[in-house]
């Protein structure tokens, strides 16, 4: 019956994982879960699954028409591995189905999960540095503390930079770190007549071909050289500002593998007596091609 039970446990932190996605950024991002494989060590994803196009023949008049394999340059994605802490529960709560006692454990073991998991996609969805094909701008509007606020004109300023690379302005998720967000709203006062913000949610409104979010944990950049920083650097307030980013949600793409309970009964442990438990799951969220995707910081003073 133990067995039973942990696949009840699992099986709760699997549906968690997947409400952990809903309106958030990754919300609506392609899913190649279906394409993982590998075991309960290596989970990975072949990147052939991973948005390989074929060419498109226009009044084609050659016959026959050429082969093309879709598979010559195809590389393994290693899933990147999310693991928990262990948490000591009791005989009573391991072995119980009432959900009541199953939600403390699997909820604070899946939202810490979820939560790795969301500040890891927002820095792999960044460009890494400024380039025509996927822009690192800079913020231009007043001084506030020792950075410059973000204006409407900026996020106009980005759309012009895709249109410059001739990118599609089309299917753009424009994810607005909480500094940016309060810029706008406070921009929005001044511009009579205008409805940029939904000022009841406290929200960016979508337009110009973007469709905006609000994520707190957006990477950072250093400002002088417009790179972006290593994950889990602490970031310097007079040399890194923390972007704003913007990615097509047709080159993106997200996989997540297998999750697996570990635990270790009471009896085994004689000293204290009590059930450990732990969980591990595998996920990956990442550009397809490595085109269109931009960020916007705030220079310093």
């Amino acid at each position: 019956m133990a067995n039973v039970y942990r696949e009840v446990w699992t099986g709760e932190v699997i549906k968690a994982f997947e409400w952990g996605l809903k309106d958030t950024f990754l919300d609506g991002v392609q899913d190649y879960s279906r394409h993982v494989t590998g075991n309960d060590e290596v989970q990975a994803i072949h990147s052939i699954y991973f948005g390989v196009r074929p060419d498109v023949l226009i009044n084609n008049t050659t016959y026959p028409i050429s082969i093309q394999e879709l598979d010559g340059d195809d590389i393994t994605i290693t899933l990147d591995k999310y693991q928990t802490t262990v948490t000591p529960i009791t005989d009573d709560e391991l072995f119980a189905l009432s959900y009541d006692k199953i939600k403390t454990v699997k909820d604070s073991h899946s939202d810490a999960i979820v939560e790795n998991r969301l500040r890891k996609a927002a820095h792999a969805l960044a460009p890494l540095n400024h380039d025509i094909q996927h822009p690192v701008l800079l913020t231009t509007g007043e001084l506030v503390g020792n950075r410059r606020r973000l204006r409407w004109e900026d996020i106009i300023n980005v759309r012009s930079a895709y249109a410059r690379a001739k990118i599609k302005i089309e299917g753009l998720r424009f994810i607005l770190c909480p500094d940016h967000v309060n810029d706008l709203l406070n921009e929005e006062k001044s511009l009579f007549g205008k409805s940029y913000a939904n000022f009841q949610g406290g929200v960016i409104t979508n337009q110009l071909g973007f469709e905006f979010r609000e994520y707190e944990l957006n990477p950072y950049y250093n400002v002088a050289t417009k790179t972006k920083v290593s994950l889990g650097t602490i970031p310097d307030d007079d040399v890194h500002s923390q972007a704003s980013f913007v990615f097509p949600l047709k080159k993106t793409g997200r996989a997540t593998g297998l999750t697996k309970m570990y635990w270790s009964e009471a009896k085994n442990d004689p000293t204290m007596q009590r059930n450990l438990v732990s969980f591990r799951n595998y996920f990956i969220a990442m550009p397809l091609v490595l085109e269109g995707f931009a960020a916007i910081i705030s220079p310093k003073s």
